[in-house]
């Protein structure tokens, strides 16, 4: 108790509040939402804690709450300054407890005095750990103090630090904001005040506050100290009761969350309090915006994740920010934090959207459009009967191969569910989607073909469908080639892929398609391409955007194919087809069935 006592002065008031606060909010809401987690998602944390999940979430704590090493992949100099502020913040209170714990020889003590040490304690260490410390606590200091440097810079010229823009803030983002720019400019100059005082030697602390007894004289220099040591206690507090109510709540949030993750726990198409630890985890740092379609094409500037996210936080959730988004996945792919902004936004569509089923849809009774037999399944899906020449190409692939196939909507059927889905309409989504599996399983196929990839996405996250392979057309027809079923001939002919968003980000099909097109002819790639590739702009998961944004995406998306000069801008999506015929004005646009199925041929038998 001696030492509470010893280490006290009436300027520790502030920080001690806020530190109250933050700490009291922050538990308060952990504990509300774990309680409110569905009872299977407890489950799944309860089973990972005493498990390898927990080291491994520790590391990645460590690489990415501490380290940004994601941000470093994406904007190395934003990744600096995310880590200089994160890592150097965190060892400045580790090695500050050091030289605390050290100085005091492990009296008891109140738990501002290691934050405010230069303060109640000695800064000049006469021996060879008290000058490495010191020399460790203004290093530091000073690489804190440049990510601080460049945050204030991100906000005056953001294109220098790759952004073209940065995300707009409320009222208590700012404050915590001004708070945090402030805390370390004042800690520098109150431990320089202290150090010149005291007569420390170290290289930065020391050196100004040399400096400023020489200018200033003692007297004036003990002024400047009382008052910046109130300054830096006052923002400190400040920081921290403005951190629970604004974006920084991040960086505690973060952690349970990557803790989580690991343990199998995820957000789902009905809201859940889990949703809140993905909310609260975005920091709002600005690198889902430029990626976004939306804002750089169709001049909208208000609906993209870190607004969406935002919004969602402080429950002002408007339904144009909710519906106003192409589900494309291209913020998902540059989130650091690794958000499911996609699955957050459909359940909330969801709530503004969902309707009972009952009474819905009931010409599903009598659907069966199905025809042939075959262990071998097909589902086109209604974008694909719209492009008749996809399913043409099909059957000449089926033929050269020799395959006997079930047709499972030839003649007319039902959509797979995921556009209604994908508006937040689940009741009457999943009864399309039940119409569709018992159609499925009734006929016994072991081998689901799609040439869409939405159904592709909505058959292959339908577990009662676990038990049969469900291939997209590209993956099915290298199938067939490298088995020798089908034999395909080649030439110079030169060719662009572009990836579909559900495809590629949706489905991690990447390499299935391009192996297709290199055993045609050449294969050229675009700079936006993979993960990052382009959306078209037709997505069916916006109804808000009209035909006028959407030709503008697609303008951007075709700037791209034109640089390569190839003859032939493949894509593997009936949606994209449509798209981007319509703004192709030199090459031609294919779906990759048709520019395989023009190439295939039967194997000679033996």
């Amino acid at each position: 108790m001696d030492g509470f006592l010893r280490y006290y002065d009436h300027f520790v008031l502030p920080f001690t509040v806020g530190m109250l606060v933050l700490f009291t909010v922050i538990i308060y809401k952990y504990v509300r939402w774990f309680v409110r987690m569905p009872k299977e998602d407890r489950r799944l944390v309860a089973r990972g804690i005493f498990t390898k999940k927990t080291a491994q979430a520790t590391g990645e704590v460590a690489c990415e709450a501490l380290g940004h090493r994601k941000i470093w992949r994406v904007n190395p100099t934003l990744g600096y300054m995310h880590m200089s502020l994160a890592l150097g913040w965190f060892l400045l209170i580790v090695v500050g407890w050091i030289e605390a714990t050290v100085h005091f020889s492990g009296e008891l003590t109140a738990p501002h005095t290691h934050v405010f040490f230069k303060f109640f304690g000695p800064t000049s260490h006469p021996t060879m750990t008290g000058k490495f410390i010191n020399f460790m606590m203004d290093f530091l200091l000073l690489f804190v103090l440049s990510g601080v440097a460049l945050a204030w810079f991100k906000r005056l010229r953001s294109k220098a630090l790759g952004m073209r823009r940065t995300t707009r803030h409320t009222l208590w983002d700012r404050v915590a904001m001004t708070a945090l720019w402030m805390i370390f400019p004042v800690r520098l100059v109150a431990e320089s005040a202290a150090s010149g005082i005291d007569g420390s030697q170290s290289f930065l602390t020391g050196a100004i506050g040399r400096w400023m007894v020489d200018e200033f004289g003692i007297a004036q220099v003990f002024n400047i100290s009382a008052v910046a040591w109130w300054v830096y206690s006052l923002v400190l507090g400040a920081f921290f009761l403005a951190m629970p109510f604004s974006r920084y709540m991040h960086i505690f949030t973060e952690i349970p969350l990557i803790f989580m993750r690991r343990y199998g726990v995820r957000s789902g198409e009905r809201a859940s309090s889990f949703d809140h630890f993905q909310i609260e985890a975005c920091s709002q740092c600005g690198v889902c915006i430029d990626p976004c379609q939306l804002q750089a094409d169709a001049g909208i500037n208000h609906v993209q994740s870190a607004y969406y996210l935002r919004d969602r936080r402080y429950n002002r959730l408007r339904r144009e920010v909710a519906e106003n988004c192409l589900m494309c996945g291209r913020c998902e792919a540059k989130c650091p934090v690794g958000i499911e902004s996609n699955t957050l936004r459909l359940n909330s569509r969801s709530r503004l959207n969902d309707q009972p089923a009952e009474g819905r849809y009931e010409y599903l009774r009598g659907v069966d459009g199905s025809c042939g037999e075959g262990r071998t399944g097909y589902f086109a899906g209604c974008m694909t009967m719209l492009t008749p020449a996809t399913l043409s190409a099909m059957e000449k692939v089926f033929a050269a191969a020799g395959e006997d196939v079930w047709w499972a909507d030839r003649n007319g059927g039902a959509c797979c569910g995921r556009p209604l889905r994908l508006l937040g309409e689940i009741a009457a989504a999943q009864r399309m989607t039940d119409h569709n599996v018992e159609l499925i399983l009734r006929q016994g196929v072991t081998i689901l073909v799609v040439s869409c990839p939405i159904c592709l996405r909505a058959f292959r996250g339908e577990p009662r469908l676990a038990d049969i392979e469900i291939l997209h057309h590209s993956q099915y027809i290298l199938r067939l080639v490298e088995q020798g079923r089908i034999l395909m001939s080649s030439d110079t002919m030169s060719y662009v892929y572009h990836d579909p968003c559900e495809l590629g980000r949706g489905c991690g099909i990447y390499d299935e398609p391009r192996e297709v097109l290199r055993r045609l002819g050449t294969l050229a790639e675009v700079s936006q391409n993979r993960e990052h590739a382009f959306c078209c702009g037709g997505s069916l998961a916006n109804a808000e955007i009209d035909s006028t944004q959407q030709d503008a995406i697609a303008r951007t998306l075709m700037a791209q194919f034109a640089a390569t000069d190839a003859r032939v801008i493949v894509t593997a999506c009936p949606l994209c087809k449509k798209m981007l015929a319509r703004h192709s004005s030199r090459a031609r646009v294919a779906d990759i069935s048709e520019v395989a199925a023009a190439r295939a041929v039967a194997a000679a038998t033996p």
